[in-house]
């Protein structure tokens, strides 16, 4: 029995068949499924955000990369990085908490990319550690509004385009912590958890149109996650009632200390990750990709909860989209 695919659910069997027979971008290579397709990175000024920003343009994608505050060195030195590259990397500012510069962001965006874009990589993000309890409403109202509500906002303002054309790729950057938990890790896991929850609707909701989602899920990586989230606690850690920091006293104490120490894995991997997916043919990709050189402790989660997907509504009339995604 053929297993069902996207192109099933909106072209038919048949002409799903006929497609499936023919060369995929992916069988020419990475690179040229990617020359001149639209990107639009989130958080590119370090990080992920930025080795996605060089690692597409080196494949000859047209890269629209995002940062806020602007200006900033980075946008020099992603600019400079990218001269010899045989894409091209243009930025724009985008602060993803503010919904105004996303919309004019994505505008800009699509204005430079010439249409509307291929393929989103939501990735701006941030990281507060601690007990939950010493979470107070500030460090929560920014943690979600920037891990989630900024990945929301985003894929509202490119949809549009993407829905007119049928076709283009959401791709959100998760974690391992979005499907396992680790203790004092503050909010973000339930961040992350979030947007486990939010991608696996949202590629359901957009098979009719031809769209596909990806969920990215980095282990531990040598990134500027770990500078910026030092800050992040040192402000928190001045805001917790004394009670509550004796009550965690020895986690409260590593606060704003972190340093990341022991991770090597190559940034680059989740930049490949996203280009050998986004090459394959369109209602074919995985919906997530594990991605880390050590255990992947998600992996046995993901194929649980896919099944569990179709035990429970395969045989639904959500059934052909429920399956056009896991199957």
């Amino acid at each position: 029995m053929t297993a069902l695919s996207r192109r099933h659910v909106l072209a038919g069997t048949g002409a799903a068949l006929a497609m499936s027979a023919a060369p995929t971008a992916a069988q020419g290579g990475v690179g040229s499924a990617l020359r001149g397709k639209r990107i639009l990175i989130t958080g590119s000024s370090s990080g992920f955000g930025y080795a996605s920003a060089l690692r597409f343009a080196s494949l000859g994608a047209k890269v629209i990369a995002s940062m806020r505050n602007l200006p900033r060195p980075e946008t020099k030195a992603l600019l400079d990085a990218s001269q010899a590259l045989e894409g091209n990397v243009q930025i724009v500012e985008i602060d993803v908490l503010d919904d105004a510069q996303v919309a004019t962001g994505v505008a800009e965006a699509e204005k430079l990319a010439g249409g509307a874009l291929d393929v989103l990589v939501n990735n701006a993000g941030i990281g507060i550690t601690g007990p939950v309890e010493a979470q107070d409403m500030a460090a929560t109202r920014l943690a979600f509004d920037t891990n989630v509500f900024g990945y929301q906002r985003m894929i509202r303002a490119v949809l549009p385009g993407m829905r007119a054309r049928k076709s283009g790729l959401i791709v959100n950057i998760s974690s391992q912590l979005g499907r396992v938990i680790a203790p004092y890790g503050g909010h973000y896991s339930a961040t992350k958890f979030a947007v486990e929850a939010l991608s696996e609707q949202l590629a359901y909701e957009l098979v009719p149109h031809g769209i596909d989602v990806l969920v990215i899920q980095p282990g531990g990586y040598p990134t500027k996650v770990w500078v910026n989230r030092n800050r992040y606690n040192t402000e928190l850690k001045a805001r917790i009632a004394p009670e509550v920091a004796q009550a965690y006293a020895p986690v409260i104490a590593r606060m704003g200390a972190e340093d990341g120490g022991g991770r090597s894995a190559d940034v680059d991997d989740v930049p490949r990750a996203i280009a050998e997916v986004a090459a394959l043919a369109a209602g074919k990709r995985p919906l997530r990709r594990a991605v880390h050189p050590g255990p992947k402790p998600q992996d046995p989660i993901n194929a649980v909860s896919a099944e569990v997907q179709q035990t429970w509504l395969g045989a639904s009339p959500l059934g052909p989209v429920i399956r056009a995604v896991h199957d």
